[in-house]
């Protein structure tokens, strides 16, 4: 099985020294469905979020079917980490090895997302180092990962056979609400002065070197929306503006008034035209949560031996988060992918908690698996479709052959149907 995406294996591999050395226990078919799941969900979302815009990422608070996805990734690789250290005899070598693999997955994230691959009607080749996209969906999973990695190479405590989950990974709950505090710290606490922006002119309809400074007048703190955020100021100093993502989704709001081909009025607040990354610094601490969370339900899969015991637990566990999240959103936490609110990271794990344990009680109890057999297919090769989608590579294969003329190709055809619709 590759080493994927989140897309870490299964808990499977055979490290002498990750792994004591034991038979390998039979696959969690319902590990394998679940990221299957995700990716399934990455593509309709990714292809079909321009057709059906209900599905497509919320425009700032809010769910909608595409705000799932990255959440679910970033639990079902916590999950597999407590199988993949289940028992850890080294854990100095154990850490290297964690690391070096976070940092290749970061790595590939850039390389995918970082602006080498420029479309499917691009001919534009090689990368403007100095706007190199650093963070991205992979490097987001990367960091989340190495997180709960190093929490349970270093802060479990297992000293008996019977484990008390509170007691032996209590270290655990206190980072998560040390790096819940950290967030919530840093997002309503930090002063948002004023700044500006340097953007190509907006009016020109070919590229051009012309230069418009937009100011976005803010000195407040605590504020939320996409313009004064603290999150965004924290990318601005740290990263550095032009390393941030160009095209981010509150350009799909009302007040940004953007036409069919992408461009925004001069008459929209000077916000709309300034980049912001959904998967900046501080939205990474929750991130990370999400996934020191899948990495307890992982341990109850590993360590309770009856379905019964697991789904019991895994619901409560689910429904409590749900409650916690939705209380948040009702006293006015707003639930937002792109600020990865508590609320939305409560929300959304609580709902991958409950998707794990339909999957579960479907495939691994019920046996079931002949009807998701497509999808734990997917969820093996994970990393290979994930690379092939995000890089456009399918698309570019399909459009590359056509009859005649250029035009005449499967992606046109279909393109030129919805539109017609």
């Amino acid at each position: 099985m590759a080493d994927d995406y989140v897309l870490i294996p299964n808990g499977e591999e055979d490290h002498a020294v990750v792994i004591a050395t034991t038979p390998k226990p039979p696959r969690v078919a319902s590990l394998d469905v679940f990221r299957g799941l995700c990716v399934f969900l990455m593509m309709v979302v990714d292809y079909g979020g321009s057709i059906i815009p209900a599905i497509a990422h919320s425009p700032w608070n809010g769910l909608h079917l595409a705000d799932f996805v990255m959440p679910f990734f970033l639990f079902i690789a916590g999950v597999s980490l407590a199988l993949v250290y289940k028992r850890v005899t080294n854990r100095v070598e154990a850490t290297w090895k964690a690391v070096f693999r976070a940092l290749k997955l970061f790595l590939l994230g850039v390389l995918l997302q970082g602006g080498y691959f420029h479309g499917v009607r691009s001919l534009t080749y090689g990368v403007d180092i100095e706007r190199i996209r650093w963070f991205g969906i992979l490097q987001r999973i990367a960091i989340g990962y190495i997180v709960a990695a190093l929490c349970e190479i270093w802060l479990s405590h297992r000293t008996s056979r019977e484990v008390r989950f509170f007691r032996s990974y209590y270290w655990h709950w206190c980072v998560i609400f040390l790096l819940s505090a950290i967030y919530a710290g840093l997002l309503y606490g930090l002063y948002v002065p004023d700044w500006e922006f340097k953007a190509s002119t907006p009016t020109s309809l070919s590229p051009s070197d012309d230069t418009h400074v937009y100011a976005v007048r803010c000195s407040v703190r605590g504020d939320l929306g996409p313009g004064c955020n603290s999150a965004g100021m924290i990318d601005r100093y740290i990263v550095g503006v032009d390393h941030l993502y160009s095209k981010p989704v509150y350009r799909n709001l009302k007040d940004c008034n953007m036409s069919t081909d992408g461009r925004i009025p001069e008459s929209s607040p000077s916000w709309c035209h300034t980049p912001f990354d959904p998967e900046g610094i501080l939205s990474t601490l929750t991130a990370a949560v999400t996934c020191i969370i899948g990495l307890q339900y992982g341990h109850i899969l590993a360590h309770i031996q009856d379905h019964k015991g697991r789904l019991n637990i895994w619901s409560l566990f689910s429904v409590s988060m749900f409650v916690l999240g939705s209380f948040l959103a009702f006293i006015g936490v707003p639930v937002n992918k792109s600020l990865y609110t508590i609320s939305y990271m409560l929300i959304t794990s609580a709902s991958a908690g409950m998707t794990f344990c339909a999957l579960y009680l479907l495939i691994d109890v019920y046996g079931y698996r002949c009807i998701t057999f497509v999808l734990e297919w997917m969820g093996i090769h994970s990393l290979s479709i994930f690379i092939i989608v995000t890089s456009n590579l399918a698309v570019i294969a399909i459009q590359g052959f056509y009859w005649t003329d250029p035009e005449n190709n499967i992606v046109h055809w279909i393109i030129a149907l919805f539109v017609h619709k």
